[in-house]
C-alpha cells in the first residue's frame, strides 16, 4: 500500500509522447501489472495506451498519483523488445515515448479479437429433403464448424436454405475462433533443387540459425544467382526450430510476385505489413503476431517494431537500398537497427544485396 494512497503500488509506464522517461502512475487494488503490461492511463484530458517499463519509480506525492484505468488483455511486450527501444532511443537522440509509438500503432489489437458465430451439425434431420439441403448437409459432414456465410458458399446454395435447417434444428450454434490471417507455412512443403553454391550457402546460413545465436551474414550475389532461394532455405530452419521469422523489403520489392514465390516454397504466404495494409488487417497481424499465430512476416521497415513472441530470424532483402532509413520524428536505417535486435534477441540476421552497401561490405570483409 502507497502511504497516504488508496492504491496498492505504483508502476511506471512509457506513453506515446515525446517524454524522456516513463510517467508513474498508481496500481488500482486488484489489478496486476508486469513491465511489457500495455495498459490505458490518463495522460492530461486524454485516455492514451503506454506500457509499463523497467526500472524503479519516481518519488512522487501519492496524492498526485493518477490511477492505471485498464491494462489490456495483450501479451506483454517482451524484454528484449524493450531493451530495443531503449537502445533506439537512446542511438538517435531520441525520447523513448516516440519509440514506444511505433510499437503502439494499432490500438484496437490491444483487445482480443471476437469469436465468430457459427453453425454445427447436430443429430436431427430435416422434415423434408431437397437437393439443396442435401448439398448442405454432404458439406458439413464430419462435425466442423462452419459460418452461415461460409456453409452457404461451399455447399452452392442460398443462405435462406442454412436458416430454415436451423431452424429445425438440423444446425447449433456454436463460437468459432477468429481466423489466422495467413495459413501457417510449412518448411517442408516444395524443398528446392540448389546449385552446389547454392546449397553451401543455404547449409552455412542454416546452421547459424540451428545454433540459435546472435551472427550476420552477407549474401552477396548477382540478380538472378538465386539469393531468395537461399535464405528461404534460413527461414525454413528457424520455422523448424519453432520460431518467428521477418523478412524486411524495401515497400517498393513487397511485391505480389515475392508473395507468389514464397507461398510456392511453403505452401503458404507470409503475413504482410506496409503502409497500404488496411486498418483492420494491420490490427490482426499485430495482434496474431504478438500472440505467435503469424510465424513469418514480409514487410517494410516498420515491421522492425512489431511484437514478435518466438523472433528467431530476421531477414533483410536489399539491405543497400535508401528506403530502409526513415527520416520522421525518429531518424533511423531500419537495416542497422535489424542486427541490433538480432544481437539483443539473440539470434541470427541475413542481409542479403546483388550491390551491397560499402558498409555490410566492409562489415563482412572485416568479420
Amino acid at each position: 500500500m502507497i502511504e497516504d494512497s488508496p492504491f496498492v503500488a505504483a508502476a511506471p509506464v512509457l506513453v506515446p509522447m515525446p517524454a524522456e522517461r516513463p510517467y508513474t502512475y498508481a496500481v488500482p487494488a486488484g489489478m496486476r501489472v508486469v513491465p511489457g503490461s500495455i495498459v490505458r492511463v490518463p495522460l492530461g484530458p486524454r485516455q492514451v495506451a503506454g506500457i509499463v517499463w523497467d526500472g524503479a519509480v519516481e518519488k512522487v506525492d501519492a496524492k498526485k498519483l493518477r490511477p492505471i484505468e485498464q491494462v489490456f488483455d495483450c501479451p506483454p511486450i517482451d524484454r528484449a523488445m524493450r531493451r530495443f527501444v531503449d537502445w533506439i532511443a537512446q542511438y538517435t537522440l531520441s525520447p523513448p515515448g516516440m519509440v514506444a509509438r511505433m510499437l503502439l500503432r494499432a490500438p484496437e489489437a490491444f483487445d482480443p479479437e471476437p469469436w465468430i458465430e457459427g453453425l454445427q451439425r447436430t443429430f436431427a434431420n430435416p422434415d423434408r429433403m431437397t437437393g439443396a439441403r442435401m448439398r448442405v448437409l454432404e458439406t458439413a459432414e464430419g462435425g466442423l464448424a462452419w459460418t452461415r456465410s461460409g456453409l452457404a458458399h461451399a455447399a452452392g446454395v442460398s443462405s435462406t436454405v442454412i436458416d430454415g435447417l436451423k431452424a429445425q434444428g438440423v444446425f447449433e450454434t456454436v463460437m468459432i475462433p477468429p481466423r489466422p490471417v495467413v495459413a501457417a507455412p510449412d518448411p517442408s512443403y516444395a524443398q528446392p533443387s540448389l546449385m552446389p553454391d547454392q546449397s553451401d550457402a543455404a547449409a552455412m546460413l542454416g546452421t547459424n540459425v540451428a545454433a540459435g545465436a546472435f551472427g550476420v551474414t552477407l549474401l552477396d550475389g548477382v540478380t538472378g544467382s538465386g539469393k531468395t532461394e537461399v535464405y528461404f532455405e534460413a527461414v525454413a530452419a528457424a520455422l523448424d526450430r519453432g520460431k518467428q521469422v521477418l523478412i524486411l523489403l524495401p515497400e517498393i520489392a513487397l511485391t505480389h510476385a515475392f508473395l507468389e514465390r514464397f507461398q510456392e516454397r511453403f505452401g503458404a504466404k507470409p503475413a504482410e505489413w506496409h503502409s497500404d495494409l488496411p486498418p483492420r488487417m494491420r490490427e490482426r497481424v499485430w495482434r496474431q503476431v504478438s500472440e505467435g499465430g503469424v510465424r513469418v512476416v514480409a514487410g517494410a521497415r516498420s515491421a522492425l517494431f512489431l511484437p514478435f513472441r518466438e523472433l528467431g530470424l530476421i531477414v533483410v532483402d536489399e539491405e543497400h537500398d535508401p528506403a530502409y532509413k526513415q527520416e520522421d520524428r525518429v531518424f533511423y536505417n531500419a537495416r542497422d537497427m535489424a542486427v541490433v535486435r538480432g544481437h539483443i534477441g539473440g539470434f541470427p540476421v541475413v542481409l542479403a544485396s546483388a550491390t551491397p552497401s560499402v558498409e555490410s561490405r566492409v562489415n563482412a570483409c572485416q568479420g
